[in-house]
Parts: C-alpha cells; sequence; structure tokens
C-alpha cells in the first residue's frame, strides 16, 4: 500500500486576499464580551505592521460585567467540518504587545459557545512563529476529546485578564 506525502504546511490565511476575506474564503469576524453583556471593545484590521502585512486585533479587555474577551475568529470550513486529522498543528506568525493570548478550536461536536480546546502562546514586539501542537491543545469546558477530522472553526483571543490586547497575524498554517 503506497502511503499518501504530506505537504510541510497547508495555508490557512497568508493575507494574500482582500481583508477580511481569507485564502481559505472565509471572512475573519471580530467578537467581545458584548455579546454576553462584557464591555471590552476591540477592532479589527488589515495593517502594515513591522515592515509585512499583518491583521491586527487591537482593544481593551475588561474584567468588568463578568465579561473579559475580544476574539478574531475564521471558519475552517463553510459547511460541515476540515479533516486536519494529517497535520501535527497551527503555526502562527505573530506579533504584539504582551498579554494573555490562546488560539482556540472549535469542532462539529461543540454546541455551546463557551465550549472550545485552547493553546495559550507568547507574542513579542518582534515577528515569531508559533508552532501549536494539537497535542498540547486543552479542552475548555467539555468532556470531548479533540476530534481532527471535525474542526470548524479557530479564533485568536485576548482573554482573562484587563489589558490593552495589541495583536498582529501576519500568517496561519497547518503543518505537518
Amino acid at each position: 500500500m503506497d502511503s499518501i506525502e504530506v505537504p510541510a504546511s497547508l495555508v490557512i490565511d497568508d493575507l494574500s486576499r482582500p481583508f477580511p476575506e481569507s485564502a481559505n474564503g472565509s471572512n475573519w469576524r471580530l467578537f467581545t464580551d458584548q455579546v454576553m453583556g462584557g464591555i471590552s471593545r476591540g477592532r479589527l484590521s488589515k495593517d502594515r505592521i513591522l515592515g509585512r502585512q499583518g491583521i491586527r486585533m487591537h482593544g481593551d479587555v475588561s474584567l468588568e460585567n463578568n465579561g473579559g474577551f475580544i476574539q478574531m475568529s475564521l471558519a475552517l470550513a463553510e459547511d460541515g467540518a476540515f479533516d486536519a486529522s494529517v497535520w501535527r498543528g497551527i503555526a502562527i506568525d505573530v506579533a504584539g504587545a504582551p498579554g494573555a493570548y490562546e488560539l482556540r478550536l472549535r469542532t462539529t461536536e461543540l454546541s455551546r459557545p463557551w465550549e472550545s480546546y485552547r493553546h495559550a502562546f507568547a507574542v513579542s514586539p518582534h515577528w515569531t512563529t508559533q508552532h501549536l501542537c494539537f497535542v498540547d491543545f486543552s479542552p475548555h469546558r467539555t468532556g470531548i476529546p479533540l476530534n481532527l477530522q471535525g474542526l470548524r472553526r479557530l479564533g485568536l483571543i485576548a482573554i482573562g485578564e484587563a489589558f490593552t490586547a495589541d495583536l498582529a497575524l501576519g500568517g496561519i498554517r497547518f503543518f505537518a
């Protein structure tokens, strides 16, 4: 039986399309805790940041009114799910101000908005590439194991502490 050769990476978004459209055809969207009564505020834009194009999420995360997040999210599949089972994880090119940031994944099995799989990451004022392996994602408010064949959406989120979030994303891809 022949094995299937997996490329080194698969682009989710390389910022080649007009904002807010991603390379996979979905649109980047901004969500804040205002959907549940919080008062955090944010903006999402495409800018030239530190010499390269980036999607910038900027805003104030507030813990008042039981809030505490701003998030940029992207659907991975318009209908159904994306099968990421041949990949080891997600690589993100990021820069920004220090703070509490996470990459969150949602699957077809999750129905409640607070359920996800999460992986914290750090940013610096310079562009870095973070490799976030799927085995290191933790379930959040769910007992369902991460199903890589059922990925539906991802989100980069500033969460859990009061701070001015400033996160730039220069590219995002699956890696082998």
